[in-house]
């Protein structure tokens, strides 16, 4: 299976600056603007725009730590491209990113003035045969039929969110695409992130789709129960 990834050459000893996120996982081909306001992350995308635009994004294990150092930080994260980079007047810096490939940090070579790094690309393992191919292609439907039930239950996501993903071909990004619009937890979303194995990452969010839609379905019934309840006491006064 051939995997549809955005490609960086990766020069020997290479280092790139990290910007840490609160509560956000950025996933290959994941375009997101993002708000920074930390000197030490001013610093990170400073250094990026004069090193080709590259920077790893990477997530806090807590957004309540205000000075992250390497052991806040997920050890696996996304080397990125700095698309847009707008200074605001109240000195915070409002970027566009997008996702490039998955990196694993092999080690924080400098920390002042902003952290930089050391990684490896992730590769995901090539599946072989016809059998593997026929797999990924029968998950992947079953992903997309399981995402159009969320959306149907989950009205935030607008619908034409589901035709766009279902015109991507490559199944690498659909599972991203799907991921970056689920409403899941930090360390859910960091799971689906560093599952390379494509097979594995497209079971593993089939069954997280299928749980939310489970969850959807049991808050509506309880709104509904609820509603009666008001509806019924409104009556008998």
């Amino acid at each position: 299976m051939k995997q549809n990834e955005p490609k960086f050459d990766l020069p020997d000893h290479a280092q790139f600056p990290v910007l840490p996120l609160r509560d956000v996982v950025v996933y290959p081909h994941m375009v997101i603007p993002l708000f920074v306001g930390r000197e030490k992350s001013i610093r990170a995308l400073d250094l990026a725009m004069q090193n080709n635009r590259r920077i790893v994004l990477v997530a806090q294990r807590s957004a309540e730590v205000d000075d992250p150092g390497p052991g806040d930080v997920y050890a696996i994260g996304t080397l990125s491209n700095v698309l847009q980079l707008l200074r605001l007047p109240d000195g915070t810096v409002k970027v566009l990113v997008e996702g490039g490939q998955r990196v694993a940090i092999e080690r924080f070579t400098e920390t002042d003035p902003c952290f930089m790094v050391a990684v490896t690309l992730l590769e995901a393992p090539l599946e072989e045969g016809d059998s593997a191919t026929q797999e990924v292609q029968a998950l992947m439907r079953a992903l997309l039929s399981t995402f159009e039930r969320y959306i149907k239950v989950n009205k935030k996501i607008p619908g034409e969110v589901l035709t766009s993903v279902s015109s991507i071909e490559d199944p690498h990004r659909v599972a991203d695409t799907i991921a970056a619009h689920m409403a899941l937890k930090l360390d859910q979303k960091q799971k689906i992130l560093e599952i390379q194995n494509l097979r594995e990452r497209l079971i593993h969010l089939l069954a997280l789709v299928e749980g939310e839609i489970d969850i959807l379905q049991v808050e509506k019934r309880i709104r509904g129960r609820v509603k009666q309840q008001m509806e019924k006491s409104q009556r008998e006064y």
